[in-house]
C-alpha cells in the first residue's frame, strides 16, 4: 500500500499544507529538478539522480521512495533500500550498501532499512520536512519488521575545524552539544543513534570522506 500524509508545517511565517508520499515515474523529472535546486553547478550533473537510478528506487522497492510535495513541486525526498546487516561487521562505504545509488542489491528479506539519500530543497530546509520523511521511514520499519533505519550521516561541518580536531573528537562534541552541525545534529533530533565513525565512506570534501554509521531501533520488533 503506497504511503501518503497531508501535513502542515512551517514556511516563512505561515504554515503550508504539503503531501509526504511515495514518489512514482511521474515525478522522475520534478526529483531531478529537486536535485539540480540542491546541487547547482560547479557540482557535476552526472551526480544527480538519473533515470535509471529512480527507475530502480521505484520499481525494486517503491515502498522505500518517498518524496515531499507542495502545489505540485517536489521539494523534499528520501530513498531507501532493504539490507542485511551484521553489526559485528559494520565497516562498508556508501557505493557498497547503495549499489551506487542504483539499488540493484535490495534484498526483500533484509534486516535493516538503509537510507541511501535525503534531500531537501533549500527554501524549504526550515520546514522540518526531513523529519516527516524520517518519521515515514520509521513507520516503514515497523510495518516491515526489520531491526533497525540505518545510514550513514555526512559530517558536512568537520572540515572547518579538521586541523583542531580529529574525527572522533569532532563526533564527540557534536554528542554533548558543544558544536552542531547540519546532519549529525539533525539526525540525532530525529533519534539517530551514533554506531560507528567510517572513514572514505563517500567522495565528501566538507566531511573529509568520513561519516557517522547512525541507527534508529525498532522498538516494535517481533521476529527475532
Amino acid at each position: 500500500m503506497a504511503y501518503h500524509s497531508e501535513v502542515m508545517v512551517p514556511h516563512n511565517g505561515t504554515f503550508i499544507p504539503v503531501a509526504v508520499r511515495n514518489y512514482t515515474r511521474a515525478d522522475f523529472d520534478s526529483m531531478i529538478a529537486l536535485q539540480a535546486d540542491c546541487f547547482p553547478p560547479p557540482f557535476p550533473e552526472e551526480l544527480w539522480w538519473n533515470e535509471e537510478q529512480l527507475g530502480n528506487h521505484v520499481s525494486l522497492f517503491p515502498e522505500g521512495a518517498i518524496c515531499v510535495e507542495y502545489n505540485g513541486r517536489i521539494i523534499g525526498s528520501l530513498t531507501t533500500l532493504l539490507v542485511y546487516f551484521n553489526p559485528d561487521e559494520p565497516m562498508h562505504t556508501w557505493e557498497e550498501a547503495t549499489d551506487c545509488g542504483f539499488i540493484r542489491n535490495h534484498n526483500p528479506d533484509g534486516n535493516t532499512l538503509y537510507i541511501v539519500d535525503i534531500c531537501i530543497s533549500p527554501e524549504f530546509r526550515k520546514a522540518g520536512l526531513g523529519k516527516w520523511m524520517m518519521q515515514a521511514v520509521y513507520q516503514l520499519a515497523v510495518k516491515l519488521d526489520v531491526g533497525r533505519v540505518l545510514g550513514g550521516g555526512r559530517m558536512p561541518g568537520y572540515g572547518k575545524v579538521a586541523g583542531e580536531l580529529t574525527a572522533g573528537q569532532y563526533v564527540e562534541k557534536i554528542v554533548q552539544g558543544t558544536l552542531v552541525d547540519p546532519v549529525i545534529t539533525f539526525l540525532l533530533r530525529c533519534g539517530r543513534m551514533p554506531v560507528k565513525l567510517i572513514e572514505n565512506y563517500l567522495d565528501d570534501e566538507d566531511s573529509y570522506n568520513y561519516a557517522l554509521l547512525m541507527e534508529w531501533k525498532n522498538p516494535f520488533k517481533r521476529g527475532k
